[in-house]
């Protein structure tokens, strides 16, 4: 994702062009690779690009990515889940279904309705990431993208209060994951955290961070790793519609779940 994202021709240009089509490009090299596998794996993705002043938040999956301006949690993403209403009416028009199985699933398999790979259901799990602009101002003072094995047991503000109270980002994203596993998270804890330097005089710098959470499907003993540079970070995962937007009405549960939630693949197991 982040080789085809720096090497699109148009991402200083159009970023939002070059961000839809890399993840789509990058979905069709991923099924590419694994044609000849018994694998089905699948991974969520989250990439955060800061062009100038404008930050750009493309997801794909339950990743989430999230900004603290003036101390307020405010979500960039919308975590993508079957049991979302828009999602429910793209994936039941394609003639597919969604299932109670623990939680929603697609199928009754994948606990998210966009995901990289998941050959089997591609046909209802799509690769197009939703894509959100914000302009970044002194108000903003760091970004936390993160996997949802975070986002299971950390709420936003808890995870804009815990970044906040370390002065480096990397020791604030350990604070973070450390946190999570701590509350009994039985999910993959990824995350990385961006803090602004407003001080800087500089000239702005193109940087891009993503989240890469691989969902081993059917053969669950290897993960995607994100890959990393001195000067960037390549992450995966989901987007909202707008920065104040609420979520779209969801399908309730029927029941309480007595676990945290679980991928598709893991269920499989």
């Amino acid at each position: 994702l982040f080789n085809n994202l720096m090497k699109h021709p148009q991402f200083l240009t159009d970023t939002k062009l070059a961000l839809n089509e890399t993840y789509k490009q990058t979905d069709v090299a991923f099924l590419e690779s694994e044609k000849d596998t018994y694998r089905d794996d699948g991974s969520t993705a989250s990439a955060a690009v800061l062009v100038g002043n404008h930050l750009y938040v493309a997801n794909v999956g339950d990743s989430r990515t999230i900004v603290s301006k003036a101390g307020k949690a405010i979500a960039l993403s919308d975590d993508h889940k079957p049991n979302r209403s828009d999602e429910r009416k793209r994936i039941e028009s394609a003639g597919g279904v969604i299932m109670w199985a623990g939680t929603w699933r697609v199928g009754g398999v994948l606990a998210m309705s966009r995901a990289f790979g998941n050959r089997m259901l591609k046909q209802f799990v799509v690769a197009e990431p939703e894509i959100q602009d914000l302009e970044i101002d002194h108000e903003a003072e760091l970004l936390v993208l993160a996997s949802d094995g975070l986002w299971d047991v950390v709420p936003n503000e808890d995870a804009v209060a815990l970044a906040q109270s370390e002065e480096e980002p990397e020791a604030a994203a350990r604070k973070l994951t450390d946190t999570a596993f701590s509350r009994g998270s039985a999910d993959n804890i990824t995350c990385i955290v961006v803090k602004f330097r407003h001080d800087k005089t500089e000239s702005p710098k193109i940087e891009t961070n993503a989240m890469a959470e691989s969902e081993p499907e059917l053969n669950p003993t290897t993960e995607l790793e994100p890959e990393s540079n001195p000067s960037t970070a390549l992450e995966t995962e989901s987007i909202p519609k707008a920065e104040l937007e609420s979520e779209p009405d969801a399908i309730p549960d029927p029941k309480p779940e007595t676990e945290p939630e679980t991928k598709g693949e893991k269920a499989g197991e």
